[in-house]
């Protein structure tokens, strides 16, 4: 075999460290950028805020629009308590003038700080009422047992039988004491507590009415026996097997629908989640503009004294520290790049609708990534990066920027129509629509035709289920 030597010229991109943090910078969201500024700035002791302090958002919103709120305020830090020896004695002497422990004059000024106390579980809120209980040890264990079965909403997520099944034979349980156990948690607060269906959980809470309550035994009869066709909307059955007439089955229907089905999701320890908005948009002498929020700018820099104590010493030990300065420096700059980019995106987003702006979803228009690219010269797949879990606050409220951007149907004048405009007429005509006589998707698609808009049936069901509103039958009342 023959050995040769051979030169070849190609080309490919490699992706430098400094092009790979900026990449990851900037497809982070707020949240996740300061915290990663807080790993790096504990780690490289050549980075520092201006102010000292590093600002964290409290949290973070998906979905394609937020609600609008403003970032919550920063908690103050609570100032330590000196420790002091505590007093053998509780009382006051006439040697040692200090007061006991936890003495609080009241002439002092200043209040202890205030602690907001958590909201009890449903469990807990259910134990502790069993524990005020005369039951006996065996029931009041069954009963916990059962408590411990429920699901958030307060249901029993397991039949009586399959729970049996489950515990150990030399208890000897017996069914009979289940339901013994059952009744008793159903006696609890909130009313509708272990149940095994809405319907049934429906019937409890009727039962705990007063009995002159207007059409509660139709009620009772309704949720124990014909819940299916009241979720169905079979008004005209209903009326037939109730024996009642419109303005009683409607009077039924609001009792009912006044009832808490899941009474038990108002223990549910769901927190708030805000957003801090990365874009600003306002009007400014007729024509809207996009300013970057200064909230959600880090403002990082070189430590000084470190940069001096090494500008005087370039020795081999202090390799470390040059590397270090360096990375700080790259990341002061992606930092600000990437600022920069979100605010020409936004701003180009902003120029191309700010129709939307002014009358709001009815007048959004048509718009890809493709265009905002062009207009911005980067490519697709940044656009994409910048879009995604960045927030714009407007007049109207905080967006992500994703929600700009959406498909489109053509119509009869030769143009486009945005897909969110089509959903705000559609919300629009289903909201002005009589409640008796629903419009069917078919005669929304015929509405959206005469206005010029070509959309199919399907496309309305389409667009309809994605602003969860209900199928025509189902919107229907009496």
């Amino acid at each position: 075999m023959k050995h040769s030597l051979q030169l070849r010229l190609s080309q490919h991109l490699t992706l430098t460290p400094q092009l790979q943090q900026s990449i990851r910078l900037l497809q982070l969201s707020t949240l996740e950028l300061n915290q990663e500024l807080e790993r790096i700035l504990q780690e490289n002791p050549l980075l520092e805020r201006e102010d000292g302090i590093l600002e964290r958002p409290a949290a973070t919103m998906s979905g394609t629009a937020a609600s609008s709120a403003e970032p919550a305020p920063a908690a103050e830090a609570e100032p330590e308590e000196a420790s002091e020896p505590a007093n053998e004695s509780t009382e006051f002497s006439a040697v040692d003038d200090a007061p006991p422990a936890g003495y609080r004059d009241e002439t002092e000024e200043g209040d202890y700080p205030q602690h907001a106390a958590e909201a009890p579980t449903l469990r807990a809120h259910l134990l502790a009422q069993l524990s005020l209980t005369n039951l006996s040890g065996r029931d009041a264990q069954l009963v916990a047992l059962l408590i411990h079965s429920l699901d958030e909403d307060g249901y029993l997520t397991q039949g009586l039988e399959e729970l049996l099944a489950t515990l150990p034979e030399e208890l000897e349980v017996e069914l009979d004491e289940l339901h013994i156990a059952l009744k008793h948690l159903q006696n609890f607060e909130p009313v509708g507590i272990g149940v095994r269906s809405p319907g049934e959980c429906l019937a409890l809470q009727l039962a705990a009415l007063p009995h002159d309550t207007p059409h509660r035994g139709e009620a009772l009869k309704l949720v124990n026996n014909h819940i299916d066709l009241l979720a169905t909307r079979d008004f005209t059955k209903l009326k037939k097997l109730l024996r009642c007439d419109d303005a009683t089955l409607r009077a039924v229907q609001k009792l009912i629908t006044g009832l808490n089905p899941r009474p038990g999701r108002g223990f549910s320890s769901e927190e708030t989640r805000y957003v801090v908005p990365d874009v600003l948009v306002k009007k400014v002498k007729g024509v809207w503009t996009a300013a970057l929020n200064p909230e959600a700018m880090p403002r990082l820099k070189i430590n000084q004294l470190y940069a001096d104590i090494l500008s005087r010493n370039r020795n081999a030990g202090s390799q470390q520290l040059a590397t270090q300065l360096q990375e700080a420096k790259w990341l002061i700059k992606n930092v600000q790049q990437r600022f920069d980019t979100i605010l020409r995106v936004g701003q180009a987003i902003v120029d191309r609708q700010r129709h939307f702006f002014e009358h709001g979803e009815v007048a959004m228009r048509p718009l890809v990534l493709r265009e905002i690219a062009e207009a911005v010269d980067l490519h697709e797949s940044t656009v994409s990066r910048v879009t995604t879990q960045k927030f714009m606050r407007a007049p109207r409220g905080i967006y992500e920027l994703k929600y700009f951007f959406g498909s489109h149907v053509t119509t009869e004048a030769g143009g486009a129509a945005s897909s969110t405009a089509i959903r705000a007429l559609i919300k629009q005509l289903v909201s002005a629509e009589n409640a008796r006589k629903p419009l069917s998707d078919g005669q929304i698609s015929e509405i959206l035709s005469q206005q010029g808009i070509n959309v199919a049936r399907r496309t309305v069901a389409k667009y309809r289920e994605s602003l969860q509103i209900l199928p025509v039958n189902l919107r229907k009342t009496i």
